[in-house]
């Protein structure tokens, strides 16, 4: 059996193949809403001009002199440069001239991005002509407040300094908040590390059970991000929702909030995954959207596995490897954030990770990275997995396990 799966999306959003022997019972699973029609420029535009729970764009901006368009990073599949140019139009249809608007990657705890990162992002024009920033996670935030869960929000001193407050972000699974997307592009968008860190592990250690993927409703670090968004005068976000090529489907506008509410009702049937897989001996996470941040499909897999019990083999084809995070990840032998390890594999689990671009650090996102075995093509872990596995193996097959999630 063969099957074809999206890799490098941001290297030309191409396709590989993967193959299993006829004998072993393969199951696939992408996500709901995997094969929704991208829109076209005009209907994104409607959308942003047709805004919920907010006056438009060019009405905020009336009378306004300045205004920063804040942007996810290159961990999310947010195809910016399809919807900056709409925002521009409204900004200045409101009377702000171009050179006083200006753009803020919301990189949160991440590494700062490139001139290539930010072409990926943005396209050629606006980087040439607006001026770009990378977020600085250490320095220049501004105090705002504190949220009543008692984080200090502190906030990117050029992100403040606007008139007006614009948010592009997409809607997808996230291990913690539930779905990303909202008041995040703020915290922890462009927040102090000191803010992202309490956010991250005091709000999340007063009600770990409201938190995980796929639980938006009451969970607690959602609810205290939109009391930062509110404290720092996020004025206008949009929030895409994308296929499993990560084109744009869906576009939510308006007030954070209200939108962001909306969004995730349709991303609850978007990113489920069906069928639902369960009790596999064998699972095979593709890392498409966020091959850069590839634990994220590590937990999928072993939910897929019987008792979580068996081997998960995670495919993330990254070639700039895995994303620089100051709180999650590694800063030499025995050191790191203030967050790592964010994670432990289990005695039950068998990870095998499958990348063409290894590092030695790859796998630092865990404890025990030892335990994992690496390979660096599918020829060679198929190998390895028929060596372990007979006829009648029970195989899942899960499309893009960075964003999908199970919600039953």
């Amino acid at each position: 059996m063969k099957l074809e799966l999206p890799e490098l999306l941001w290297y030309g959003n191409k396709t590989t193949v993967i193959d299993f022997p006829d004998e072993w019972e393969v199951a696939f699973s992408n996500m709901r809403g995997a094969r929704r029609p991208p829109l076209t420029t005009g209907q994104i535009e409607q959308a942003i001009k047709g805004p919920i729970g907010s006056p438009p764009l060019s009405e905020i901006a009336r009378g306004k002199k300045t205004a920063v368009i804040v942007f996810d990073d290159i961990t999310r599949p947010t195809r910016v440069w399809e919807i900056a140019p709409i925002v521009i139009r409204e900004l200045t249809a409101g009377g702000i001239d171009e050179q006083d608007i200006t753009f803020v990657c919301a990189l949160g705890n991440h590494g700062a991005h490139t001139n290539h990162e930010f072409r990926k992002k943005l396209g050629n024009d606006i980087l040439e002509k607006f001026r770009v920033y990378n977020h600085n996670p250490y320095e220049h935030c501004d105090y705002v407040g504190t949220t009543s869960k008692g984080t200090k929000v502190m906030v990117n001193r050029e992100v403040m300094a606007a008139d007006v407050k614009i948010g592009i972000g997409c809607v997808t699974a996230h291990p913690q908040t539930g779905f990303s997307g909202g008041g995040k592009i703020i915290l922890p968008g462009v927040a102090h590390y000191d803010s992202s860190s309490h956010y991250h592990i005091e709000v999340y250690g007063q009600d770990p059970a409201s938190c995980g993927l796929g639980n938006y409703d009451r969970n607690i670090m959602r609810l205290n991000i939109e009391e930062a968004a509110r404290m720092a005068g996020l004025d206008f976000k949009i929030d895409v929702i994308v296929n499993d090529r990560g084109a744009t489907t869906a576009v939510f506008a308006g007030d954070f909030v209200e939108a962001y509410k909306e969004s995730v009702k349709l991303a609850k049937d978007v990113y489920a995954a069906e069928p639902r897989p369960r009790g596999n001996n064998l699972v095979v996470c593709n890392a498409f959207a966020k091959a850069n941040e590839m634990a994220i499909a590590i937990l999928c897999g072993g939910l897929a596995l019987d008792n979580f019990s068996g081997t998960v083999a995670i495919l993330a084809n990254a070639p700039e490897g895995q994303v620089t995070h100051y709180l999650l990840r590694s800063f030499g032998r025995n050191h790191g954030g203030r967050q790592y390890p964010v994670g432990v594999i289990p005695a039950s689990l068998d990870v095998i990770i499958v990348t063409p671009y290894p590092d030695r650090t790859f796998g630092d996102w865990v404890k025990n990275p030892e335990v994992i075995t690496w390979t660096k093509s599918w020829d060679q872990t198929l190998g390895l997995l028929k060596e372990k596995f007979g006829d009648g193996t029970k195989v899942g097959v899960l499309h893009d396990a960075t964003m999908m999630y199970f919600d039953s």
